[in-house]
């Protein structure tokens, strides 16, 4: 993958050299490192990618197709075989195999990937989402300090919101990052169907959001939508993404609230029973999750059992 110096770093090198031959990605290299953050939590090791040439580069989907990288230091080498690129330190391997929790195990599942948009996702109005066009524009009012620069989607399903970003032309780049490879195919096909979407910008990566592939400080906006409760560990996911934004970058999520102030206190308890399954979190949880992790600024939006909450990278 190649990027600008000022946005997802370059980090890869290619195994094969004739498909870069007719590729727009240039030589790179891997180069793993780790972030220790002020506080009790930590981001976990991370493949970044370094910046090697200052000039603007080429960044587009279907560069990716086919393309081959080789890890400099370790030797690992990652492939893509479809229409993204498995950064995930799985990638590649025969054997062994390693199963997430059952929430984050869900959506990688064929039948679920193709109902997320068919069905699934219209369902969240009814806990108080305002629904994806509005929750883009409450987003982008969040984003504009990030304007121009590279925006991730982290934990992007099949890729509601990526698309909205990429369409916006508000970013210079934009990179859909997901842990499941059903999730990505869809998100590949829709951008296939949408004349209106350019893959001049964009790309697909399969990633874990507590080892995100790039570099510290490379990002400018990280998005994550409906996503928190499904992580394993929302601790080392968002210190994570403190460690990849820059100074001044933007962290936008959205989730669903276990409860919110205005919900009774006779009804809590309930509401903590039925939602054992996944991780929700409190108002209080959420600020206070961020702010330890490093970010400032923090500002949320709130209707019924729906947040949107944003923080900045100090």
């Amino acid at each position: 993958m190649a990027m600008a110096s000022t946005s997802l770093h370059q980090s890869l090198s290619p195994k094969y050299p004739h498909l870069f031959h007719n590729s727009r990605l240039p030589p790179t290299r891997l180069r793993f490192t780790s972030l220790r953050f002020p506080s009790t939590i930590r981001a976990t090791s991370a493949v970044s990618l370094e910046p090697e040439l200052s000039t603007q580069q080429s960044f587009n989907l279907p560069a990716i197709y086919r393309s081959g990288f080789k890890c400099n230091r370790c030797n690992k080498t990652y492939s893509s075989k479809e229409n993204y690129l498995d950064l995930t330190i799985t990638a590649g391997m025969k054997d062994y195999t390693e199963v997430k929790p059952a929430r984050t195990e869900l959506f990688r599942n064929p039948l679920v990937s193709f109902l997320y948009e068919r069905g699934w996702r219209q369902n969240f109005n009814q806990s108080g989402f305002p629904g994806p066009d509005e929750e883009f524009k409450m987003a982008q009012e969040y984003f504009k300090p990030a304007e121009g620069g590279l925006l991730v989607d982290v934990s992007c399903g099949s890729g509601l919101f990526s698309r909205k970003f990429a369409k916006s032309g508000t970013y210079s780049k934009v990179i859909a990052l997901d842990f499941s490879e059903n999730m990505l195919r869809q998100c590949y096909d829709f951008i296939k169907q949408d004349d209106t979407i350019s893959t001049r910008n964009l790309a697909l990566v399969r990633a874990d959001v507590s080892r995100l592939p790039f570099a510290s400080g490379s990002v400018d906006a990280i998005h994550a939508g409906a996503a928190l409760h499904c992580w394993p560990s929302a601790s080392n996911a968002v210190a994570e993404i403190c460690r990849a934004l820059r100074s001044g970058g933007v962290f936008v999520g959205t989730t669903f609230l276990q409860y919110s102030s205005t919900t009774s206190w006779i009804e809590r308890p309930f509401r903590e029973r039925i939602m054992q399954n996944y991780n929700y979190f409190t108002e209080e949880e959420i600020e206070d999750l961020c702010t330890t992790c490093g970010l400032t600024n923090y500002t949320r939006n709130v209707q019924r059992s729906f947040i949107m909450f944003s923080a900045q990278k100090a």
